[in-house]
């Protein structure tokens, strides 16, 4: 695997341009006069690429596609490529320093990696093409035009999520697979001894995805963050813990949902039901003394 620092090593290998600087790049594909084939590489930086009429030997496809991809710091572009010269495109290419100071640049999809490809729409392709003019004219222009220049980065990467929300509700069918395969992944979980209480990269990485995908996949389609789906769940089976064992100590039930401290199982408990473990035992007890036998 080939490890890139910056932009300058990464255009060298792959036979793009010297960049203009070190903290924006913005080009069109010359496939060509470029690298068509290589090893895994993962570079320290943001990069969008916008690839049109595209076929990877590697991951071969019936025709070719008009997609992006990404690659964000530490994400290793696990397969590589073989690609033909045929196809067409632009990229841009963002520091880590400018995510930094300008947050509002950072989109969850760019650390996607290669788990979702969006797939455009000609029309698509054409919104992002009139923006990449723009980013060119003004990236090839004097520093002054500095702020111009982000301005047209954030309409392309606010765009490109748009174009995502498109995808997501156009095949909801994989998604929804993938939903239930998380929600399975949570009752799994449970059905063996616990050392520590779940969490978001634990079922990332059990379905094989980045858990910025797999947050943005469960918000869009149950309006809930993937964290919210654990906790709740995890109320759910203190909730059984404590109704169906009555002699079950609060201490007890916190190690069995693989809470490490019990005081952390009641202030976690406290603050999604608004009672504490003991406190909702006693409300238990009221409401069956309550109903007529």
């Amino acid at each position: 695997m080939k490890f890139f620092r910056d932009f300058k090593s990464y255009n060298d290998y792959i036979g793009l341009n010297k960049p203009l600087d070190n903290d924006i790049y913005v080009g069109y594909y010359d496939p060509p006069n470029m690298l068509l084939k290589s090893e895994a590489v993962m570079v320290d930086f943001y990069r969008i690429s916008i690839k049109i009429n595209f076929k990877n030997k590697i991951t071969p496809t019936e025709k070719p596609i008009n997609a992006v991809f990404f690659n964000s710091p530490e994400l290793i572009l696990t397969t590589g490529w073989d690609v033909e010269p045929t196809y067409t495109g632009m990229y841009l290419q963002l520091s880590k320093k400018i995510i930094e100071e300008n947050r509002f640049l950072f989109k969850t999809y760019l650390d996607y990696g290669q788990h979702e490809a969006l797939y455009l729409t000609e029309e698509e392709i054409q919104e992002i093409n009139l923006v990449f003019k723009l980013m060119i004219k003004y990236y090839e222009s004097d520093k002054k035009h500095f702020a111009v220049l982000l301005s047209y980065v954030n309409v392309l990467v606010s765009l490109v999520e748009a174009f995502y929300k498109r995808q997501f509700s156009t095949d909801p069918k994989q998604y929804n697979r993938i939903i239930s395969e998380f929600q399975q992944s949570l009752i799994d979980y449970y059905n063996q001894p616990v050392s520590q209480i779940p969490n978001v990269q634990y079922f990332a990485d059990k379905l094989g995805l980045t858990a910025n995908y797999l947050g943005d996949i469960v918000k869009h389609f149950t309006k809930k963050s993937t964290l919210e789906t654990i906790h709740e769940f995890v109320i759910r089976k203190a909730k059984e813990l404590l109704e169906q064992n009555p002699q079950m100590k609060t201490a007890e039930v916190a190690y069995e949902l693989g809470f490490e401290y019990p005081n952390y199982f009641s202030k976690f408990f406290k603050k999604q039901v608004n009672l504490t473990p003991k406190e909702y035992r006693l409300q238990l007890v009221q409401i069956n003394n309550k109903t007529p036998s």
